[in-house]
């Protein structure tokens, strides 16, 4: 029986790719997006015949009820769901003092609590399925905190603390739930995908030179394949691979986690800020 998957965000980035290689393995790809203007991208004749028709799209904008409401009557539609993932969701930077409140709020909306009002619409098919996979698309920054991502890394933090009390409540129903928490990937979350204050473009900042490193540094890191993210979530949406939690992955994510387990926060803090502003950083902004 041909399995059923759903990718949130599957306009581009990961959801875009994972769509793509699920419906090369002949899964029912529900690929749901905010802008569905977006969905002329599965019409391309790159795309193989075979693969357009097991991809079927879905508007669906998280944060709106209305959407939601919507997207739980197409439901209906289906006969099963096997495997949800939660992948929509935009990166939001800044220095603390220069994000308005609502900015945080914002970021918040997307990237948890949209998680958490598709995760209920999904839930009671699988419970009364016996079985289902639920992927939160989470970061690295959901585990190592980042200067000037704040809003961005506080939800992926929430998200984390949401996915491993979930597991534990859906795990007697055959339900497995699990983090993916990449690195920084070639993907428009880290260009287009990214939104800051209007301060940040201001040059009399006092964060101006912070964030002048803060872009050279994202810019530096953002080189891994976003193919071997998709290529992860799809192996892992099998129904015969059992899921564990977390599934870091990317250039240089598991060193960070070790270093961060295992060195002293003083000696952390400053590897990364003179990584960040050079050697004698604590001399030359103050």
């Amino acid at each position: 029986m041909q399995s059923t998957i759903i990718i949130t965000g599957a306009s581009s980035g990961f959801g875009y790719q994972t769509a793509l290689k699920c419906a090369e393995k002949g899964m029912h790809v529900i690929a749901t997006m905010r802008n569905i203007n977006k969905a002329k991208m599965y019409e391309s004749t790159e795309i193989h015949e075979r693969v357009r028709d097991n991809i079927d799209v879905w508007p669906l904008d998280v944060t709106k009820d209305a959407s939601i409401e919507q997207f739980k009557q197409q439901l209906s539609q289906l006969e099963r769901v096997d495997v949800l993932v939660n992948n929509a969701g935009f990166a939001l930077g800044g220095f603390l003092e220069q994000v308005p409140l609502e900015s945080y709020r914002r970021q918040f909306e997307t990237n948890l609590f949209g998680v958490i009002a598709v995760t209920q619409a999904v839930l009671p098919i699988m419970r009364q399925q016996g079985r289902g996979k639920i992927l939160n698309v989470s970061s690295i920054s959901g585990r190592i905190g980042f200067p000037g991502l704040s809003p961005y890394v506080a939800s992926k933090h929430a998200l984390e603390g949401l996915t491993e009390s979930l597991r534990f409540e859906v795990k007697p129903f055959g339900i497995d739930v699990s983090l993916i928490e990449p690195g920084s990937y070639a993907t428009n979350i880290w260009s287009s995908g990214m939104e800051l204050p209007k301060a940040a473009y201001d040059p009399e900042s006092p964060y101006a030179f912070y964030i002048k490193a803060l872009w050279k540094a994202l810019n530096r890191e953002a080189h891994g394949d976003p193919m071997k993210v998709a290529g992860l979530m799809t192996k892992i949406s099998s129904p015969s691979t059992a899921n564990k939690l977390r599934y870091p992955i990317g250039p240089g994510v598991r060193m960070n986690l070790f270093l961060k387990k295992v060195l002293p926060w003083s000696l952390l803090e400053r590897t990364v800020l003179k990584k960040l502003l050079g050697r004698n950083w604590r001399n030359e902004y103050r």
